[in-house]
């Protein structure tokens, strides 16, 4: 077989196999929501997972190099097979979890789920390398991490852009076990191509060394280092994103897809674009990574775009400084086992430690002023007669630099970025200037990128922190703030509003925010009976408590207990204990908690659980409205809360009431901008159209309006839902 033709080989499969891989992620994540609930960090819980596995992986690729090719095919087609066992896809039967214990159960799920085809998967790119390396001629075999990043990143982007819209779950797991077949195939043909080669090929000249040196103790350390940085942001920005600029449904993909990208051009054997991003890096390290330590909540799509360019270019810079000190190819898989083991060091770090230590994404600027010690020296400018200076001259002059950085910093923080928006720019761009005068000094560049940061808010968020108003938990992070000249005070998670209570005596337990007196769910309850039987599925800050009666009885269902905790009087929230003091309260996920609920159980159920613009999709399904349906009394009614920036949800609730045969209307109050009211949508459904009619009948001055499916509109439902044909653009991209 010719050189080409065996490359060529070796490349598909390992597309193939990087493609399974990162397509199966977000299939497990979606088939577990039923499961897990809407937890928000049960995708980074998923990561976690991954990377331990992609560790294990790559060890065991390290491992099977001690054997000739020949018995290594061997173990491996064997184990492949007999991990296809577990085929198709699909969640282990796991009892539910303990509470409190779900930062555990959930990776534990994953990894009884899928670890076996994961494991084995993940280890043949640095296996089918090993083996393509065997033969001296077949050439530079770390090219081919290139291949195996974009095969990563088509998985990634196909699975909502086409898997999940067209496919339901099940489709899902039989067409990945096709293409898990298809692999096997492949490996079994690179196998052949290798079958006389031996186990590790020993005639390569070595990268900064002889064959027969240690990798130093230093170099490894650094190697960890690199990994584990761009690994960590790709989490943190997410987390960022999320929480202070804007939470865009399936926002994870932007990172981990550039993440996954960035390998592709750090590891290709043409270095051109490699080290056009190099040079440009210390420029949107200073102007982006600035940014970074912002909780503003302004919410811009410039905000988003800088926090997903910063990890790009980060990650970029910083795997091809990895790539440079990449060692011979006889420890290419060790090599790589270390590349692993500082991603899940990054994963761990975020994911584990982060959310215990940290009130806020804490770790997010951390990680970019690490970012900023590791970039690689490329030079920015020709200081070729600067020799010449005496030392202690040239250290002044970098220190001088640094004060004026930190000078314009703070005087930069006294700015209105709206007001001051040209003051802000040049002070900016100032601060960049430094910061590539002293580039050349890695300390001078990390202080300047401190000053930008204190020029971008970071005192503000450290004022935040320091007054004990942030809350951060495993479901998110919640902040309380004051307005002393609106006298009110707001509970936000993210950057959506969770409540509102007045300060002052005379307006404290007056309804605000998305509960105003002429909103659907203020109609729906100022009409339930006097002895009505109400459940309210997400807490906040409780201002439904208020439209309690005497005689009701209420329960109150919340996944997060932290939000219980905010809604009690020590955090300044006064709804429930002043109007609500005997409501029950169950922690858990409102979907699971509702199945252990006896049937018809309540007379209204409200659903308001959609926090940060997340939608759970899991509360918005056929299978959960049939759960709605069991709980409600013969004559009740469902309140659905669907008041969301990015999505138009109207479809989606029309398409499972007809779906279920019931009537779906909606309220939409949308002309309430004032007096501490919100623009809200609510729908309000029920098998029985009589019964929306007696409630439109209430209050003929405030009109519900029907709701119709669009012809042709799939419900969604556990196995298949997408939500790409509802997402509102011009919102999300600010037109």
């Amino acid at each position: 077989m010719t050189d080409r033709a065996s490359r060529t080989r070796f490349v598909i499969t390992i597309l193939v196999g990087s493609f399974l891989l990162f397509l199966v992620q977000p299939m497990v994540a979606r088939a577990a929501l039923p499961r897990l609930g809407g937890a928000p960090n049960v995708w980074n819980s998923a990561m976690l997972v991954y990377q331990a596995l992609l560790l294990g992986g790559y060890a065991y690729a390290h491992w099977l190099g001690r054997f000739p090719i020949r018995r290594q095919a061997a173990i491996h087609l064997a184990l492949l097979a007999l991990a296809a066992m577990t085929l198709p896809v699909r969640l282990a039967d796991l009892p539910p979890p303990a509470r409190g214990w779900e930062p555990l159960w959930v990776p534990a799920l994953f990894a009884v789920s899928i670890g076996p085809v994961f494991f084995l998967v993940s280890a043949q790119a640095p296996l089918m390398q090993r083996w393509f390396a065997a033969d001296p001629a077949a050439g530079n075999p770390y090219a081919l991490y290139a291949a195996s990043n974009l095969g990563s990143f088509a998985g990634l982007i196909c699975y909502p852009l086409l898997v999940e819209p067209l496919l339901p779950l099940k489709a899902q797991g039989w067409g990945w076990s096709a293409g898990y077949a298809l692999l096997i195939a492949l490996v079994a043909a690179c196998a052949v191509v290798r079958r006389g080669a031996a186990g590790a090929p020993g005639v390569a000249v070595p990268v900064g060394g002889p064959a027969g040196d240690s990798v130093p103790a230093g170099r490894v350390a650094l190697w960890l280092a690199l990994a584990a940085v761009p690994s960590g942001l790709m989490l943190s920005t997410t987390t960022f994103l999320t929480t202070d600029i804007f939470a865009m449904p399936l926002l994870w993909v932007i990172p981990l897809g550039l993440y996954l990208l960035s390998f592709s051009i750090a590891f290709a054997e043409n270095r051109a674009l490699a080290g056009a991003i190099l040079r440009a890096a210390p420029l949107v390290v200073v102007l982006a990574g600035g940014m970074a330590v912002s909780s503003r909540s302004s919410g811009t799509m410039a905000q988003a775009g800088a926090a997903v360019a910063l990890l790009f270019v980060v990650a970029v810079a910083l795997h091809t400084r990895l790539y440079a000190l990449r060692p011979a190819p006889e420890r290419l898989t060790f090599f790589y086992l270390v590349m692993s083991a500082g991603g899940a060091l990054g994963g761990v770090f975020c994911a584990l430690i982060a959310p215990l230590v940290f009130d806020w994404v804490w770790e997010h600027p951390l990680l970019v002023l690490a970012a900023a010690a590791l970039l690689p020296r490329v030079p920015l400018l020709d200081w070729s007669g600067i020799e010449d200076i005496p030392p202690r001259v040239r250290q002044g002059g970098v220190l001088l630099v640094v004060i004026v950085a930190f000078a314009l910093g703070w005087s930069m923080s006294g700015l209105d970025p709206r007001r001051d928006a040209l003051l802000v720019l040049m002070a900016a761009l100032a601060i960049a200037a430094c910061g590539v005068i002293v580039f050349a000094r890695r300390w001078a560049f990390v202080l300047v990128l401190l000053a930008m940061m204190l020029g971008r808010g970071a005192e503000e968020t450290l004022d935040r922190s320091l007054s004990g108003n942030r809350t951060r938990s495993y479901f998110g992070i919640y902040t309380i703030t004051e307005s002393a000249r609106r006298h009110e005070r707001y509970l936000t998670h993210g950057t959506t509003l969770h409540g509102t209570q007045y300060t002052d005596a005379a307006r404290r337990l007056r309804s605000t925010s998305y509960y105003g007196p002429t909103s659907g769910v203020a109609l729906a309850l100022t009409a339930a009976g006097d002895h009505a039987r109400v459940g309210v599925v997400g807490l906040g800050t409780a201002t439904l408590a208020c439209y309690k009666r005497p005689g009701q009885r209420w329960t109150f269902f919340e996944i997060d207990p932290a939000v219980v905790a905010l809604s009690r009087p020590q955090h300044r929230f006064t709804f429930l204990d002043s109007c609500a003091p005997d409501a029950a309260i169950r922690i858990g996920d409102a979907r699971l908690e509702l199945a252990k609920t006896p049937p018809g159980s309540f007379d209204v159920l409200v659903v308001d659980a959609f926090s940060s613009d997340s939608i759970p999709l899991h509360l918005l399904t056929r299978e959960a409205l049939a759960v709605y349906g069991r709980v409600l009394a013969p004559d009740g009614v469902l309140i659905l809360h669907i008041s969301n920036r990015y999505l138009d949800l109207r479809p989606v609730v029309a398409g499972i009431a007809r779906a279920q045969g019931w009537t779906a209307w909606l309220r939409d109050d949308s002309g309430r901008h004032s007096d501490g009211f919100t623009p809200s949508y609510w729908v309000a459904l029920a098998p029985d159209r009589a019964r929306l009619e007696r409630l439109a009948a209430d209050r003929p001055d405030l009109p519900w309006t029907p709701l119709h499916a669009p012809p042709g509109d799939e419900p969604w439902q556990d196995d298949y839902a997408s939500i790409l044909p509802h997402i509102r653009w011009d919102n999300l991209l600010g037109v």
